[in-house]
This record gives C-alpha cells, structure tokens and sequence, in this order.
C-alpha cells in the first residue's frame, strides 16, 4: 500500500500539504479550486504574493526531492500513506471537518471502519483508572469496537494494551510525531506491536520530534476517528478534555466515568458529566451509547479517489444573494486583511462585512495564509498573525 511514487497527482497532493503554511482547510480549497494538486503548487508563489503586505521572499513549494526521501522513509518503516479520498482513509475522519489531508499509517486500515470508540484519560492515572480502561478496551474491542486512543502513559496505555489483549477488534494508536520517534520511551514495545497487530497513525513524516504544540491536532485526529470518546480520568485542565470538547464539536458521543471528587484527577470526568456527558461505568453503556449513531460510511473513504471534485470541501453557507462566482480579485486579500485583528472571528462575519461573496473571502484568506499572516482557529475562526 505504498504510494507509487509514479501517481503524479497522489505525489503532488502529499508535496502540496508539506509545502510551507498550507494547511487543511487551504489544502482542500486549493483542490477545489485548481482542479488538480499540480495546478496548485504552480499557483502558490503567485497567491502568496497577493497576500504579502510588502515585498518578500519568493514562495516556494515543498521540494520534489523532500517528498521522494519521504516516501523512501516510510517505506523503510513499513509504513505507508493515507490521503484524503483514498480507500482505506479512515471513513469518520473522512467527516470531520479540519482532517489531516495525509495520514502516514502502519498496520491494517481496516480497523478505521470498526466501529471506533476513543478512550483517553489522564497520564498519571490511578490504579484503578489504569484496570477500568484495560477492562473497557477489552470489552469493546471483543465486541468488534476498534479501541483508539494516544499511545501516552496511563490511561492510553492501559487501553491500547486491552483491546491487543482481547483480539478483535484490535487497536489504533494516533501519536503526536514521525512513526520512527518513540514517545514515550517506555511504549517502544507497545508501539511496534500496535504496528504489527493494529493501526499506527501521525499525520508527520518520519523524524518529526513530538512537540507541545502537535498533542492538541494529534486529539482533534483521536476525536474525529471514533463514534465517541470516553474519559476514564482527567484534571480540569488536560488533553482529555480538549479531545472530549472536539468530539462534541463533531457531534460524536461524549462519555465518562466518574469518580470521586476527593480527587483532582476526577474533576474533569465528573464536569463533563454536569455539563451533559454520558454517564458510563462500563463497556455495555458504551456500546449503548454510541449505538444510535447507526452504520458507519463505506469503507472506501471518500468517495472518487481520483475525482478531486468529489472531496470534501470546507465552505460556509452561501448567504441569501451572495454571487458565488470566483472572481480572479488579486486587490481583494488587502481588504479582507483590513478587517481582520488579532482576536479570532468567525469567517461568516467577515463575509457580511465585505459584502463579497463566500468563494471570493476563502480565496483572499487562503492567500493571506500563504503569505504568513492569516491563522485558523477551531470552529471555522480566523485570525490576522502580527
């Protein structure tokens, strides 16, 4: 399942995401727009330029000969890479908007379409957290759930090791750098036979140290693969809750259980649940849980691998009369740019306040992005970088 470096539009796709301050959303407007990966990459200097305030550097597109020793690379770790469209991409992160246009995957890909249940929780988990999630994972993953969570210590561990002790379903493992880093160290064995027997995700090539700033998009992945997520412990401030919140934002279950309120690494669960999470002592009241969400998409992903008209593209909703023509408008990025500020607003808003149409704002922000001044935020939110 490698990818053949002789697909020019697959090997273009990949250069275009690696390729500086292109992001998803640009990723996946850049496609709908330009028709092919190729046609985009030759239009990226010209674009970031139109955004550019002053004078600069000339951009310049990820190098041919970085994505070839990529390819190299994952092929030596037995790996190989998911994009957007293909068969095999994980059918629920298909959705989600903000998915990673790439994944560099080892292990079955089939288990994206098992029925996935997250289960994360705090790093310094209890004893009895650690026995609670090795249970769970076991359950679920007998029951023919694929069991996926962040390979960190505690409660990650503990389920990823329940669900390969149970079989089934197996397990998926998303980590916040390259498959060939091994973070945390003490999970190198844990690692490589959820690489053998599950599924090893990162949407980083091989060598990317894992960094504070990657853990935050390695939850929003955790969050978008699975029908739900369950929090077996967390503080009040953690990365457990951040991927609760995007999975809520996503629509997909939110459970947790309880604990008592004597201990701190029990706030969180027991906030989520005053806040409305689902309640959940077992894996019986998980699978109930998320057993209204119904069948899962086709495993083929997204549908026309080849058809980039076909991919999902992250637009907002036309408002009443709006001319959704394209415009080739290279003096309208210094005008939306004029709008924007330091605090993150919702890209509707500046819609109305331009009075341009939707197409035309995406084109002009995906032009600031490429000039290094726009920055995105959760919940379709921009702002101006200074």
């Amino acid at each position: 399942m490698a990818l053949p470096a002789d697909d020019k539009e697959r090997f273009d796709r990949l250069r275009l995401i690696r390729s500086p301050r292109v992001g998803p959303v640009a990723w996946r407007q850049l496609l709908g727009r330009f028709g092919s990966a190729g046609a985009a990459l030759a239009a990226l200097p010209d674009l970031s330029a139109r955004g550019r305030s002053g004078p600069g550097q000339t951009y310049r597109p990820a190098p041919e000969a970085r994505i070839e020793a990529e390819l190299a690379a994952v092929a030596r770790l037995g790996g190989f890479h998911l994009i957007a469209g293909d068969d095999g991409y994980p059918p629920l992160l298909a959705q989600a908007e903000g998915m990673p246009p790439v994944l560099v995957a080892r292990g079955d890909p089939s288990l994206g379409a098992r029925a996935p249940v997250a289960i994360v929780g705090a790093r310094n988990a209890s004893a009895g957290a650690c026995r609670l999630a090795r249970g769970m994972a076991a359950a679920l993953a007998g029951a023919g759930h694929a069991v996926v969570s962040g390979l960190a210590r505690g409660v990650d561990g503990a389920a990823h090791e329940g669900a390969l002790a149970a079989g089934g379903a197996g397990t998926i493992a998303v980590v916040a750098n390259g498959l060939d880093i091994v973070f945390p160290r003490e999970h190198a064995a844990l690692q490589a036979r959820i690489g053998e027997e599950g599924l090893l995700l990162s949407e980083y090539p091989p060598g990317v140290e894992p960094l504070a700033r990657q853990f935050p998009a390695r939850n929003r992945i955790i969050a978008g693969l699975a029908l739900g997520t369950v929090v077996a412990e967390a503080a009040v401030r953690s990365g457990s809750l951040l991927t609760a919140r995007l999975a809520a934002e996503l629509g997909r279950e939110v459970m947790a259980i309880p604990g008592s309120p004597l201990d701190r690494r029990s706030q969180g669960c027991n906030g989520l649940i005053r806040d409305g999470a689902t309640l959940v002592q077992d894996a019986a009241e998980v699978i109930e849980a998320v057993s209204g969400f119904g069948a899962l998409p086709p495993m083929t992903g997204v549908p026309g691998a080849r058809n980039v008209s076909e991919l999902p593209l992250v637009w907002i909703e036309p408002q009443p009369g709006q001319d959704e023509t394209v415009a080739d408008d290279p003096a309208l990025a210094p005008d939306i740019a004029g709008l924007l500020g330091p605090a993150p607003v919702a890209i509707d808003d500046i819609v109305r306040a331009s009075g341009a149409g939707v197409a035309a704002v995406q084109q002009a922000l995906v032009e600031l992005e490429l000039a290094g001044r726009l920055a995105r935020h959760a919940g379709g939110r921009v702002s101006l970088v200074d």
